[in-house]
């Protein structure tokens, strides 16, 4: 892994990028610990106060320091983008390789159910879920409403890579051996698909943080929890543009284009990684 790691920051100068940006955005993210009042806390400093020695990032309408609430939200809006897409690889994983290895009635039933979930609109399924459940919408039921829509892409590409394994040397020796389907499937099988999930959950993670954002901007979510699109919500509610507070909406903005910035690098980067020819390209052979 820090072989892989190492290669990538040394050879490939999207990937140390995208690296770059990515682990800043985290460590700003990780300084919320640190703050000095509650995230939820409104009313506490003087509203509206510019960027400034003493408040960097300006204060907000609702009395809140912009820089502490960006730390927290985007700590909130990467937390809900990872839980989005550990749920929905291990979907993703379990059902492309069970139904690219077992075949016959099991690939059938599978990949019949992950058409029918692709050909659902993640969107408006949302919506609806929001509003049957609004007095009980949660960050966590949000986010597992999410992971239940967004495997089922990344499950055929999955499957099409266990298909290719199924029939190679060394599955039937592990099958003479007397190794059990799951124990194919995790020593065997695993290794070889751990690259598409590597790059399948950068570019799952990249549509949860949107779809959060989106969302949160809409109102369609616990907006009381600090987001990116929480943040965007409430400036809109109090017309930050058209009252001239341009930093409670443009830095959360900022940062979230920087964040799909350095997420959109390691993608592009991890997918050259993978391709030999690309990577052997970079490095010069």
């Amino acid at each position: 892994m820090f072989k892989i790691l190492r290669d990538l920051l040394r050879y490939n100068i999207e990937f140390a990028i995208g690296f770059v940006l990515t682990l800043a955005i985290f460590l700003f993210a990780l300084a919320h610990f640190w703050a000095p009042l509650p995230d939820n806390a409104i009313y506490l400093l003087p509203p509206d106060m510019p960027p400034s020695a003493q408040y960097w990032f300006g204060t907000t309408s609702r009395g809140q320091d912009v820089l502490w609430q960006m730390s927290s939200a985007i700590w909130n809006t990467m937390l809900f983008g990872l839980s989005v897409t550990i749920l929905s690889r291990l979907l993703a994983v379990a059902v492309g390789m069970i139904s690219g290895y077992l075949g016959g009635k099991w690939d059938e039933f599978l990949m019949t159910i992950n058409d029918t979930m692709i050909a659902l609109p993640n969107i408006p399924i949302l919506l609806l879920v929001y509003f049957v459940m609004r007095d009980q919408m949660s960050w966590p039921v949000l986010a597992l409403t999410a992971a239940l829509l967004g495997w089922n892409y990344d499950a055929r590409l999955i499957r099409s890579v266990t298909l290719s394994l199924r029939n190679r040397e060394f599955t039937r020796h592990a099958v003479f051996a007397g190794m059990s389907v799951p124990q194919i499937l995790v020593r065997q099988h695993l290794p070889y698909v751990m690259p598409v999930i590597f790059f399948t959950a950068m570019n799952n993670l990249i549509w949860a943080i949107g779809l959060e954002v989106t969302l949160s901007v809409l109102g369609f979510s616990d907006i009381n929890r600090p987001t990116i699109g929480g943040m965007i919500y409430w400036a809109n509610q109090h017309q930050a543009i058209i009252a001239g507070i341009w930093w409670w909406i443009a830095f959360p903005i900022i940062a979230v284009v920087l964040l799909f910035l350095g997420l959109f690098l390691l993608a592009i980067s991890v997918n050259e990684y993978i391709d030999p020819r690309s990577r052997l390209s970079r490095m010069g052979a």
